[in-house]
């Protein structure tokens, strides 16, 4: 099994309707982090703008704003959260609640027992992000109810792909 989806997380703006293209020729879908494309303002008129003109499978953004322009014009919305404490989880489930993300992308994401927590209590799909290096963590994290895990760690995904390919 191949993967689907494929998530940019840094771009120049100049190149990203390129890079969808290109990706979806070879069967990939592209995600882009709208609030790392140089030269582009993550804001309700960016998102706009990629969903008409540059048509990706969806937008990341930590910004709710983002999100939700990126659904209203047809395409997947990811809300991005940081959880940096307890705090910080309380107000990304009213962000969750207000902005109603197609996704939600959960950084760091090797910490199962609020993978777990967030994924009950908002019923939103969970891609865990952000410090996974190990079989374990990947494990881990799609145990606790992720929906997928985002890693730039080339062994994870060949391991992974290798698995799903054998069954496993």
């Amino acid at each position: 099994m191949e993967y689907r989806y494929l998530i940019l997380l840094e771009a120049h703006l100049g190149h990203v309707k390129q890079l969808v293209a290109y990706a979806r020729k070879r069967g990939k879908e592209l995600l882009l982090h709208a609030d790392l494309i140089a030269g582009l303002k993550a804001d309700e008129a960016a998102a706009v703008f990629l969903a008409q003109q540059v048509k990706p499978a969806g937008i990341i953004s930590t910004r709710k704003q983002v999100v939700q322009a990126a659904r209203k014009h047809g395409v997947l919305g990811i809300q991005r959260i940081f959880l940096l404490d307890s705090m910080a989880l309380e107000t990304s489930f009213q962000l969750l609640e207000n902005a109603q993300p197609d996704f939600v992308e959960v950084l760091p994401g090797v910490i199962p027992r609020v993978i777990r927590r967030i994924a009950e209590r908002t019923r939103v799909p969970v891609f865990a992000g952000g410090l996974i290096e190990t079989v374990d963590d990947v494990e881990q994290a799609l145990a606790a109810g992720a929906t997928a895990v985002t890693t730039s760690n080339r062994e994870l995904w060949e391991a992974f792909r290798h698995r799903a390919s054998a069954g496993g």
